[in-house]
């Protein structure tokens, strides 16, 4: 089992920036494939990053060169800096984790309770 927290949500101007952290326990967090998905009311959950435990990156196209991911395993925690945003940015974004393939492929095990991204125009 493993626990995920986020923080660092909330209400930013377009072409702000925000930084989401996600902390872990429970499990051998430096084992774990991790990722970010967001979520509008309404619509499916969506990929939208995700870090190897190697350090491999993956990014959804909607966001490539605006949002980076990393890592910190002696710290247990998965980080998503978010530049440039968008009012389509707007979503509850949620931690992941899970073997990277399942991450990246949206079907991860592990999941927080999400933070609210709110980008006004």
């Amino acid at each position: 089992q493993v626990q995920l927290v986020e923080s660092g949500g909330g209400l930013v101007q377009t072409g702000g920036s925000l930084r989401l952290s996600c902390a872990a326990s429970g499990r051998t967090f430096s084992r774990s494939g991790m990722g970010w998905f967001r979520q509008i009311p309404g619509k499916e959950r969506e990929f939208v990053a995700a870090i190897s435990t190697v350090g491999s990156t993956y990014y959804a196209d909607s966001v490539k060169g605006r949002f980076t991911i990393s890592r910190d395993n002696a710290k247990n925690t998965v980080s998503m800096q978010m530049n440039s945003l968008k009012p389509e940015d707007t979503a509850v974004y949620y931690c992941a984790a899970d073997a990277i393939g399942t991450v990246v492929y949206g079907h991860p095990n592990y999941w927080g309770q999400g933070t609210q991204v709110t980008v006004s125009s």
